[in-house]
This record gives C-alpha cells, sequence and structure tokens, in this order.
C-alpha cells in the first residue's frame, strides 16, 4: 500500500444529477488539451438533416425546459440514431432528434448542444483543474436515474433499466450493508430527500443521516469510512434545489459542491486522509461526443429490452478531491495527436468496487460487473500531502483562476433572484420521487401516514412539501439510529 493510501481514512461519494461531461466540463480543453471534450466542431443533425454545432451557450436555467429524454429508448436513439446494429460504435448523433420529441420544436431542440465555458462553472472548473478529473467516467447503463444510482450502491440494477423501485432482498448486498457486516460505518446523507431510501430504508434505516449532520460529523472529523452525498431535489419557497437535474439552477449546484469541499477542506485533519468524488448519475439525456464501450455483463437481462449490461451509458463529470493528489492529473489524458493511448474506464460500479477492496479486501459476493470495474485510489500518487489551500466564498466578482499559485477565496456567485420556482410543474424524476415515498409510506402505521393523494401534487412546492412530511416520520428510524 502507497503512503497516500496508508492515510486514506475516509471516502466521500458526492452524486450529482442529469448533466453530461461535454455540457459541464467540454470547454476544458480550450485550458487543456489532454481533456477530451469540445473541439467546437461536433455537430448533430437536426430533424431537417442540418449539422448543428455544438456551442458555447448554456444557461444556468431555462435552457433544458422540457426535461431531455434519459430513459433507455430515449438513449437509444442519442446513441444511435435509428441505426439497428447494436453491435457497432453508437455513432451519437441522435441527441436534437431525441429532443425534438419532446415538444417538436427545431430550434430548441439545439439547445441540448449547448455547454458551458469554464468561467461560468467555477467550482467544478477549479476542482477539475487542481486535482483529477477522468476522462473516461461513463453512467453505468444507458437509462435513467434509478438503475444507474442501483450500480453505485450494489454494483448491478438487478436487471432494470427502468425507473421501477423494488429492490427490496435482492440477493447482493450493498455497499453499507457489507461494510456495516464487517464493523465498519457507512452513512447516506441527504436534504429533503433521499433516492437511495427507495433501495435501502427498510435493509438498513440506521444508514441515512441529514446534511446538517454531514456538516457537523466534518467539524468534529467524525465521519464514517464511507459517506454517500445526496443533493436538494425541489425547489420549495426561496430555498433552490441543487440537484442540477433540468431544469433546476446549475449555480445552486456549484454552491453545493462548494459546501461540501469546504466542510473537509476546513478540518485540516480530515482533509489529509479524505478522498471526496464528485460524479453524476446519468447525463441527462444531453450531449457527449464520446460513445460508449462495451463492458463487462454483470449477468442480467432486462426483461422489457432485452438489453444485457453489455454497454455502458453516456459519459459525466467526475472529479477526484485529495492533497495526494497532483494538481492537474487528468486520468487518461489526450496526448499531443488527441488520442488517449492508455484508455482508462470507470462507471458507477467503480464506486463499490473502490469502496469494497480498499476498506474490506477480497470480496467474492459482487457481480462480475463489480469484480472488472477500474477503482480510482491509484489517482492519489504522491508521497507527501499538498499543503496549498483555496477555499470557495460566494460573491458577485466571481472567476476562476488557473495559475498555479491561485488565489485562497475562489469566488463564486449565488443563483440569481427567481432562481427557486416552487410552482414549477413536478419533472418527471420528481413524480417517480414522490411515489418511491409513497410506498415507503406506506409501511408506516396508519397514524403516522398523511393520507396525501399523491396524484393531485402537481408543482415542486407540492412534491417538496410531502416529501418532507413522509421524510419526517421516516427520520426517527432512518436518521436517529446512526446519530
Amino acid at each position: 500500500m502507497t503512503v497516500a493510501l496508508e492515510n486514506v481514512k475516509h471516502i466521500v461519494v458526492l452524486m450529482m444529477e442529469n448533466r453530461s461531461f461535454d455540457h459541464m466540463l467540454g470547454g476544458l480543453r480550450s485550458v487543456d488539451s489532454r481533456i477530451d471534450g469540445l473541439r467546437g466542431t461536433e455537430t448533430n443533425a437536426d430533424t431537417t438533416g442540418e449539422r448543428i454545432r455544438v456551442q458555447p451557450k448554456a444557461q444556468y436555467q431555462g435552457d433544458l425546459q422540457p426535461d431531455p429524454g434519459h430513459h433507455f429508448p430515449d438513449v437509444d436513439v442519442q446513441l444511435f440514431n435509428g441505426a439497428t446494429d447494436r453491435t457497432a460504435v453508437p455513432s451519437m448523433d441522435g441527441f436534437i432528434k431525441s429532443y425534438f420529441q419532446q415538444q417538436e420544436n427545431a430550434t430548441h431542440s439545439q439547445k441540448v448542444l449547448y455547454y458551458f465555458t469554464p468561467e461560468k462553472l467555477p467550482v467544478m472548473t477549479q476542482l477539475a483543474r487542481k486535482y483529477a478529473v477522468f476522462n473516461r467516467w461513463f453512467s453505468s447503463l444507458p437509462g435513467p436515474t434509478l438503475p444507474n444510482r442501483a450500480f453505485a450502491h450494489f454494483g448491478t440494477s438487478f436487471g432494470k433499466t427502468d425507473m421501477s423501485v423494488n429492490y427490496l432482498n435482492e440477493p447482493i448486498l450493498s455497499i453499507y450493508q457489507r461494510l456495516d457486516a464487517a464493523g465498519k460505518r457507512a452513512k447516506i446523507y441527504y436534504n429533503d430527500q433521499t433516492i437511495a431510501m427507495a433501495f435501502l430504508l427498510q435493509a438498513q434505516p440506521q444508514l441515512f443521516g441529514t446534511f446538517d449532520q454531514f456538516l457537523a460529523d466534518c467539524k468534529s472529523g467524525d465521519l464514517p469510512e464511507y459517506s454517500f452525498i445526496e443533493p436538494r431535489y425541489a425547489d420549495n419557497g426561496d430555498t433552490v434545489a441543487s440537484d442540477q437535474h433540468p431544469d433546476h439552477n446549475v449555480q445552486a449546484g456549484e454552491m453545493f459542491v462548494a459546501t461540501v469541499y469546504n466542510a473537509i477542506r476546513s478540518n485540516a485533519a480530515l482533509w489529509q486522509n479524505t478522498v471526496l468524488l464528485i460524479v453524476y448519475d446519468e447525463h441527462g439525456g444531453i450531449y457527449d461526443h464520446v460513445p460508449p464501450p462495451s463492458c463487462t455483463p454483470d449477468g442480467a437481462t432486462d426483461p422489457q429490452t432485452g438489453f444485457k449490461f453489455d454497454r455502458l451509458g453516456v459519459r459525466v463529470p467526475a472529479v477526484l478531491v485529495s492533497p495526494w493528489i497532483p494538481e492537474g492529473t487528468v486520468v487518461s489524458p489526450l496526448n499531443a495527436s488527441g488520442v488517449i493511448e492508455d484508455e482508462q474506464i470507470y462507471e458507477h460500479a467503480s464506486i463499490p468496487a473502490t469502496v469494497t477492496d480498499f476498506f474490506l479486501g477480497p470480496y467474492d459476493k459482487r457481480t462480475a460487473r463489480e469484480k472488472a470495474a477500474r477503482t480510482f485510489l491509484d489517482v492519489l500518487s504522491l508521497t507527501v500531502p499538498r499543503t496549498d489551500y483555496f477555499a470557495f466564498s460566494t460573491g458577485s466578482d466571481f472567476g476562476v483562476s488557473f495559475d498555479p499559485n491561485g488565489p485562497k477565496q475562489v469566488s463564486i456567485p449565488e443563483p440569481a433572484a427567481g432562481a427557486s420556482n416552487p410552482a414549477r410543474p413536478i419533472s418527471g424524476l420528481l413524480r417517480d420521487q414522490v411515489q418511491h415515498l409513497h410506498e415507503l409510506e406506506m409501511t408506516l402505521r396508519p397514524e403516522q401516514q398523511s393520507h396525501v393523494d399523491i396524484n393531485a401534487l402537481h408543482t415542486e412546492k407540492e412534491a417538496s412539501d410531502y416529501m418532507n412530511s413522509v421524510m419526517a416520520q421516516l427520520r426517527p428510524a432512518a436518521a436517529g439510529a446512526g446519530n
């Protein structure tokens, strides 16, 4: 074991929502040619056959309403654009065609090719440039949130490519259950609601804690060996959703990522022995130019689509943060010819694979996919930890420093007034979350149930209020046992 790994005691994973690599980090190619982002010449055909170029015009909010499709049939169109040969390399030419199906507006459908310039995302840009960015981290399957998050928790989605919630009594233990059985600690920290509760509440309720508890645990240095963090999923009053799921405000997500980083960085001892991975569950139907590769199947087949889980989903942003990482690390960098010579493939099964290998050692009761997944702690290659320092602070005069000596305070903007829209219609994801919580609510005693008709919930505030009320009943079992 290297010196760096001998010092690691905590792994923290923050999983955000529904943005592709090119959309969030593709502009970094203009800063560092080793990063496999956008040249600006990439195109997709629109519904008239015209070739439309990617453009650095992404806005924090407003571009992606309605939400681009990202269920299995939508992603199939995005990857193959109607071609029938699924053994071929995906053309990645169907993103505009797929988004056009949402409202049949040719001009609006082109916005799915928009991307952010580095200066507009000071938090992700600064962390990617100061620590490590992965050129080849893919979602685990070409589909939506829930099965992709299942891969992060179990190393498999048990044959599911849809948003069904039945994950009880599955034969593979979650990473949290594995650690608990070995006498080690793990916790899922949440804000208004936790998607992971759909998988794990009845299996191990003491795993859950609030985000405020995470901040307190960072301050005291009492983080568990493994922490999984979820953002806020709904606008409610002046409270802005921080998940970055379209069309939620991207700046609010930047502030949330900054808060997680600052909480770890502000405790000097914790900073020395903690690894933070920031990653997105799936691409959300937004353009990326890198075709997903084939992969080791997990042994399951989706009965609805026939998919054998032998191809990964679309590439997503992934950044690894630790003082044991050399500044400016690019994992699988492009060479001077613009080619990756040592292609290192990562996906969400890399998360339980890494945590299991590091904290538990040999462990056979997992899928072939997880066993084959590449682990990521070898990125920590320094023999002494870095002593350079920066933190994020809010302010109107924000920017990104590419100076190696950099500022000690990186100023980031707060979301604009009106970023929170509680009257926004419920998104597909939020509707699914409400349904999942309702199913969990039905496991409570009748006097604990809200008796709300979830079919009458139409706005984000209504959904948020419902989720908060149910979580208040679930929380004594969920969060209290671990406090």
